[in-house]
């Protein structure tokens, strides 16, 4: 769910720092800008933000097979590409600039106290569990089916400036 979220993210921070237009990633266009800058996209969710290949697949409009093909060509590329070296080295370095402003929790009662205070509620007769992490901070939401895209929403916007992830158990 955030997965894809933060791809898009990593998406959308590649097109705006290679002046391509917003969305372009996902066209089946062949030229040599995009191909890198999608390249290099689907590099750095795979190994920073660890996105499953499923979702960087479907993002991209891209069989999940690529994924690998990016993984694996990237070293080459790196050492032998002036083009593709360079591209990297210019997203890469806005990437954790941008990701290093974000911050973590330390523990995991801090963190559902900060949801709790946030607009984020918990159900008495839950039907669902969100589970929410960010860094090595696990805490459990509990809610209703009903009221469960309200609680997404508002998880997101308490931590929107938090690297998190959530997952329904």
């Amino acid at each position: 769910m955030t997965e894809e979220l933060n791809f898009k993210a990593i998406c959308n921070l590649t097109t705006k720092v290679m002046g391509l237009p917003t969305g372009s990633l996902s066209t089946k266009s062949r030229k040599r800008q995009l191909q890198v800058s999608r390249s290099i996209a689907a590099y750095i969710g795979l190994t920073e933000e660890k996105i499953h290949r499923n979702v960087i697949a479907k993002v991209l409009d891209r069989d999940r097979c690529v994924t690998y093909h990016y993984e694996i060509t990237h070293k080459k590329n790196f050492q032998h590409c002036i083009v593709y070296r360079n591209t990297f080295k210019k997203i890469y370095k806005k990437y954790k600039h941008v990701d290093g402003k974000k911050d973590i929790f330390i523990s995991g009662k801090h963190m559902k106290n900060y949801l709790l205070q946030n607009k984020v509620y918990e159900s008495r007769k839950s039907d669902v569990k969100l589970e929410v992490k960010s860094g090595e901070a696990i805490c459990i939401i509990y809610t209703t089916y009903f009221d469960f895209s309200n609680q997404v929403e508002s998880i997101k916007l308490a931590l929107a400036n938090y690297h998190f992830t959530i997952k329904i158990i």
